[in-house]
């Protein structure tokens, strides 16, 4: 039987719109272009909403935060030639970040154009080495197998992006086809051998620290992870996308690894004989670097280890990641709870040397004092979504992650430009939550025009600009290397008239003491709300490179 649609055949992109809702899309983030005309229209007879940005990078920022959060797939939209061309970052955003991401892109006609060569490039190519698939469409009965697929590649494994290519005749051309049913697939888990063999790893270690990266934050897996540390008492810590996974603020947590080496939690991992790293990927900085002494480490993920220099697992834990912890919480139901006095110790002076601000509190205000006001000040549960900067290794050291995304961050492709965007795409998905974006002055600047978006959807954000008029870490690596100061250095707009032009409330700190107060005051009343705070910088110094370098490990 024929599939009609208004009393005629479907064209292309009314059934590629029917499969996407088949799918649960609910919102398509994007700009339009002439060649999606035909799929905006099918669109608009939809129960997908569209949300129109003010750029192509916004959109995919947004699109892979939606599947961050929800894990599934986001889409976002975009014209062929240019619009194309300015997906390319999110789509390496997502692919490095493990963001689960459908990007739709338009093409002028492949059967008969008489256009030429005008905007045409090779999106398909161009996004072969950014994505885990990608394809163009040359006939539309080919439509819902091609979604069901894409949108199963997109979660299975590690989650990443996936790409369609809709050319205008494809879309436009009559079909009589339907979507594909939906299959939730059973995925592989790890043989109970391989299970029982990392339980009698921990009960024969005498130091053991099991590590949670960004893999581990999801809902299913973090309460049987907050089961499995409060039944042993193994003290844990965090890569800086798995911050969250368990509260830190459970007696066991030593923090995140923001660094590399030589902070207080690597006295933890340098005493370590055993560290179960959970849903740990190679693409984030690393939170350790291993070594060929007595410490073993245990890969426990979905996928096998990316093996390198600094990465080298000699036991590995593979199998649906969820399904692992709680085969090994049954198989240690006979080991005694641990009480580890050393990592108690590390735990105390974390908590006195990290987690408690030690910054002055003169103006403009330190690092320290900033994310110790932001997280006193919003609720537990709250979204504080970070774009690039020196701030970004303060918040993932210093901010106490209670819930699995409280804190966005990227630590994987790292791209400035994605914070502002990420948090309108996190107000959206939890439009009961409190969210806050912090940006720098430089990473805000990138995408500072989805300041109209926010404003047009009537959303309640709080932008909290650090301002320090120049592009800071790299300021501070610049002066690491004994280089002059150089080419770093820019000015701003007047942030408070900015803010105001979209139809926001600015604000400036000019003083010491006042930011929490206006902080609270934002949180409470609804709108878009921009607060410019001036950041003293030199604390990276004092505490990066003076007092961790004079630290002492405790015997």
């Amino acid at each position: 039987m024929a599939n009609f649609y208004f009393g005629r055949l479907m064209n292309g992109a009314e059934l590629l719109v029917k499969c996407l809702e088949n799918e649960g899309v609910e919102i398509i983030f994007g700009i339009p272009g002439e060649e999606n005309l035909v799929f905006l229209e099918a669109l608009r007879n939809s129960t997908i909403r569209l949300i129109l940005t003010r750029h192509e990078q916004a959109a995919g920022f947004m699109a892979a935060t939606y599947g961050r959060l929800t894990g599934k797939p986001g889409v976002c939209l975009s014209t062929l030639g240019p619009g194309a061309t300015n997906f390319v970052t999110p789509a390496a955003y997502a692919l490095l970040g493990g963001m689960p991401v459908l990007f739709i892109t338009g093409q002028k006609p492949i059967k008969k154009s008489k256009q030429g060569r005008f905007q045409i490039l090779n999106v398909v190519r161009m996004m072969e080495p950014l994505t885990k698939f990608t394809k163009q469409i040359v006939n539309s009965g080919t439509i819902p197998s091609i979604i069901r697929d894409i949108f199963r590649i997109a979660v299975n494994g590690k989650s990443g992006p996936v790409h369609i290519e809709l050319p205008e005749d494809i879309a436009a051309e009559e079909v009589d086809a339907k979507p594909f049913p939906v299959q939730v697939p059973d995925y592989p888990v790890a043989n109970a051998e391989t299970i029982n063999h990392t339980a009698e790893l921990l009960k024969h270690s005498k130091y053991p620290l099991f590590l949670f990266g960004a893999a581990a934050n999801r809902h299913l897996i973090s309460p049987v992870a907050k089961k499995l540390i409060d039944k042993t008492g193994i003290h844990f810590f965090t890569t800086q996308m798995g911050k969250g996974v368990i509260d830190e603020h459970s007696p066991r947590c030593l923090g995140t690894a923001a660094l590399s080496d030589h902070d207080y939690l690597h006295c933890a991992i340098d005493r370590a004989d055993l560290i179960i790293n959970v849903g740990y990927d190679v693409v984030e900085k690393p939170p350790f670097f291993m070594n060929t002494g007595n410490m073993k480490v245990v890969h426990l993920h979905f996928a096998p280890a990316d093996i390198d220099e600094i990465y080298f697992p000699q036991h590995e834990v593979i199998g649906d990641i969820r399904h692992s912890l709680v085969a090994l919480l049954d198989a240690l139901s006979d080991m005694e709870k641990r009480d580890n006095e050393y990592f108690h110790r590390i735990h105390i002076e974390i908590l006195q040397h990290v987690f408690t601000s030690h910054g002055h509190n003169s103006f403009p205000s330190t690092p320290q004092n900033i994310v110790s006001d932001i997280r006193q000040a919003v609720e537990d549960d709250a979204i504080v979504s970070l774009d690039n900067g020196m701030y970004k290794i303060w918040f993932a050291r210093n901010f106490k992650a209670t819930t699995i995304h409280s804190l966005l961050l990227d630590n994987a492709l790292a791209t400035m430009g994605a914070g502002f965007p990420a948090a309108i795409a996190a107000k959206i998905v939890h439009p009961e939550k409190q969210v806050i974006a912090v940006c720098g002055d430089g990473g805000f600047m990138m995408n500072s025009q989805e300041m109209e978006t926010a404003v047009r959807l009537d959303l309640h954000i709080v932008i909290i600009i650090l301002r320090d008029d120049g592009y800071g870490m790299i300021k501070w690596k610049q002066k690491g290397m004994n280089f002059p100061d150089f080419g770093l250095d820019f000015n701003n707009p007047d942030f408070i008239q900015y803010a105001e032009s979209y139809g926001a409330q600015g604000y400036r700190i000019t003083e010491n003491g006042t930011f929490s107060k206006l902080l609270s005051h934002c949180l409470n009343e609804p709108g878009i709300h921009l607060i410019e705070v001036p950041v003293d910088y030199s604390e990276n110094e004092k505490v990066f490179l003076e007092e961790l370098k004079n630290k002492t490990c405790l015997l």
